[in-house]
């Protein structure tokens, strides 16, 4: 008698509502202010120009987009947390920047085909649960010969070990691939090259703390997948944890004056879509 072996099925719209209710978690805008670099350099790794459309997808507090916006581009930012997009909205209209705001699903984009000169995302769009949709979702709004520039942390960055540290307490759903894929040229490769050119550099961005408790606090504050983390598991589990990341932390911090000096790897990938 033969004997089948069932295999689960994963509910992706199940783990994007989890997802996004992490996301929404904490303020992860109090983290992603600091990574405000990232965006500026993106904009000048895609040449924008000012008499482009641009499309920033899971903008969080909107880095990329700001950076769009101060090169005078025609700016759309989404991302499926209001609360992020109205952080975004606060800090252009402090800079009196011209931004149009929408909550968007990357995985389902409100936009028509060739809508986008350029599409952009930093750290944003490698989180979603079905990558495949995702990046057929960029390339679909994106015009034949523009740009998608993207910004994802590596496998092996701090930012990816941090998460296998996570994942040894809160482990992740079988059946999803890790968002660190994003960041090899390889996955961008398997993801788009088919119908764009795929260019791909090794950056890193640095963290810059008072000290490896002050990134930790931080982090447990308002990053929503720590938050959740240590929000998860027992108090000892909780010891445990924060033993880890402190382990991490200085593994990877090259300040010698008690502050936190930490570089994390990054790819920054510039994608033209084929005419």
């Amino acid at each position: 008698m033969n004997v089948q072996t069932a295999i689960p099925t994963v509910d992706l719209s199940t783990i994007k509502g989890r997802q996004q209710l992490a996301w929404s978690s904490g303020d992860y805008a109090v983290v992603g202010t600091t990574l405000q670099i990232v965006g500026e350099t993106l904009c000048e790794a895609v040449d924008l120009r000012s008499n482009q459309r641009v499309l920033d997808v899971a903008a969080g507090n909107g880095n990329a987009t700001l950076a769009a916006a101060r090169r005078f581009a025609d700016v759309v930012s989404t991302d499926y947390v209001a609360a992020l997009l109205e952080g975004g909205r606060r800090r252009a209209e402090a800079d009196r920047l011209p931004v149009t705001f929408q909550e968007a699903d990357a995985e389902a984009l409100p936009f028509a085909d060739a809508s986008f000169d350029v599409v952009l995302s930093t750290f944003g769009v490698m989180f979603t649960p079905n990558q495949d949709k995702a990046a057929r979702e960029l390339l679909r709004v994106c015009r034949p010969g523009g740009k998608i520039g993207l910004a994802n942390w590596t496998p092996e960055s701090f930012i990816g070990q941090m998460f296998r540290v996570l994942g040894k307490y809160v482990p992740p759903v079988a059946g999803v691939a890790p968002p660190s894929l994003w960041g090899t040229k390889a996955r961008l490769d398997a993801l788009f090259g088919s119908q764009a050119v795929v260019a791909a550099e090794s950056r890193n961005f640095v963290f810059r703390y008072k000290s490896p408790a002050h990134w930790l606090e931080i982090f447990r504050d308002y990053y929503g997948p720590v938050l959740k983390a240590f929000g998860a598991v027992s108090p000892e589990a909780r010891q445990a944890l924060e033993k880890d990341l402190y382990s991490l932390l200085d593994e990877n911090n090259v300040a010698k004056d008690g502050t936190l000096v930490l570089p994390s790897e990054y790819l920054e990938a510039v994608i033209s879509k084929k005419g």
